[in-house]
């Protein structure tokens, strides 16, 4: 059950998964096109799409190809309340249970190894585990973060309830020991993290990441560059299937030496590391870096100095503040390509806003996770015709060319790259 919940494209061959997503994106593309024509604009190509759809792009490694994984607690199907794995169920027909990963196409071994060595180390403590969030308990999710250069970080979230500093050293101590010197040694930790949350997610500067053992970061490797990876950091979960991604991006962007390349990680409380805009920097004259999270600027600029790279100025704070500031004011004759990466709830209006009324703008990447959800109302503002009411005044931009990438293997999720100009 948990496979087909979580993966469930996992047991056609990998070409025919592939022909399922493409079919899934002419859909958003076809739905893409006739909502364009009840705004009055002739979007209608060939097959009823609103651009030409390139073939999905592959991802070059199709199983265990996950390099970050989250694992809740909660009770298995036997009952055992201390069971570290994958939710099945909803909350709510009240049949959720926690069913170990091991049979995941799509998880990595390491990350198994780690969960299997939690559960034991949990299933030892005289601490019951926090099933639901208000009615005690302690132990609570863990997320497991590998790299290509064999790293392997742990992060285990813990409730603190009543417990005092005194408490709270000695289960701390006990997760370093087991870990370090008894069965947990078979993960070969290079960082292992811990987090007081009596949230259900939470940031380093709610509550910080405390390192009980080894590196502060881990790091990994994108198309020659090398990146420094936080406990917080966002990162493409699937690293070939990104440098795939972000070569195309750079081709699509026609992003020359006098191009300023716009890097909108409009993040969700976890940090981007503005990877994009740093691997395109050797082919443009200057990238600028929009990211919400403070500590995201410090790795970013961290990762620029470290890769020798000097053509990149970075803000700090919510796009919907920083970018209409930015560009009100922007008065320049070189060419100002963006590329924006949000989450699941879109850009918000006022970027949309800030990039339509700015008119050095002529190449817009929209890179989207979930097409059909929020990034749809984005399309839909990105090219209708311009409205003073809603103070959409610049020219509107145009969906010219979409390219799917397979980053999910086994799931029916799909990143979609549409390119928009004017």
């Amino acid at each position: 059950r948990l496979a087909n919940a979580v993966t469930p494209l996992w047991r056609l061959p990998y070409q025919e998964q592939l022909q399922v997503k493409y079919q899934s994106q002419r859909k958003i593309l076809q739905t893409l096109a006739s909502r364009l024509e009840k705004l009055g604009i002739d979007a209608q190509k060939p097959g009823g799409l609103c651009c030409p759809l390139q073939p999905v792009v592959p991802s070059p490694i199709v199983n265990g190809y996950r390099n970050k994984s989250t694992f809740s607690v909660n009770r298995g199907p036997d009952g055992n309340p201390k069971t570290v794995g994958l939710y099945v169920g909803t909350g709510r027909a009240r049949n959720i249970v926690c069913v170990k990963a091991n049979h995941m196409e799509n998880i990595p071994p390491e990350h198994k190894q780690v969960a299997e060595c939690y559960e034991e180390f949990i299933r030892r403590s005289s601490l019951d585990p926090c099933i639901l969030f208000h009615e005690g308990g302690h132990w609570r999710e863990l997320v497991v973060r590998t790299t290509s250069h064999g790293h392997t970080m742990a992060i285990i979230t813990f409730h603190p309830q009543e417990l005092g500093q005194e408490a709270l050293a000695t289960q701390k101590a006990l997760l370093k020991e087991f870990f370090m010197c008894g069965p947990g040694t078979v993960c070969a930790l290079t960082s292992l993290y811990f987090q007081e949350s009596t949230m259900t997610r939470c940031s380093h500067e709610q509550s910080p990441f405390q390192l009980l053992h080894g590196e502060p970061h881990i790091f990994e490797e994108v198309l020659g560059l090398k990146f420094r990876i936080s406990p917080d950091a966002f990162f493409q979960v699937n690293t070939g299937a990104a440098e795939v991604l972000y070569q195309v991006v750079g081709e699509l962007s026609q992003a020359g030496g006098d191009t300023i390349l716009l890097d909108i990680c409009c993040g969700t409380g976890e940090q981007g590391l503005c990877t994009i805009g740093l691997s395109l920097a050797h082919q443009v004259s200057k990238i600028i870096g929009i990211e919400v999270v403070e500590k995201a600027i410090e790795d970013a600029r961290w990762n620029a100095a470290f890769n020798g790279i000097s053509n990149c100025e970075f803000h700090s704070g919510k796009a919907e503040a920083v970018l209409p500031q930015l560009l009100s004011s922007w008065e320049d004759a070189q060419p100002l390509v963006a590329v924006v990466n949000p989450s699941r709830a879109g850009l918000h209006y006022r970027v949309v806003r800030a990039i339509r009324n700015c008119k050095s703008i002529r190449r817009l990447l929209y890179i989207s996770c979930k097409p059909e959800g929020e990034a749809m109302r984005n399309f839909l503002e990105l090219c209708c015709p311009p409205d003073p009411r809603k103070k959409l005044a610049g020219e509107p931009f145009a969906p010219t060319l979409a390219i799917p990438f397979d980053m999910f293997p086994h799931t029916v999720h799909c990143e979609l790259v549409l390119l928009f100009t004017r």
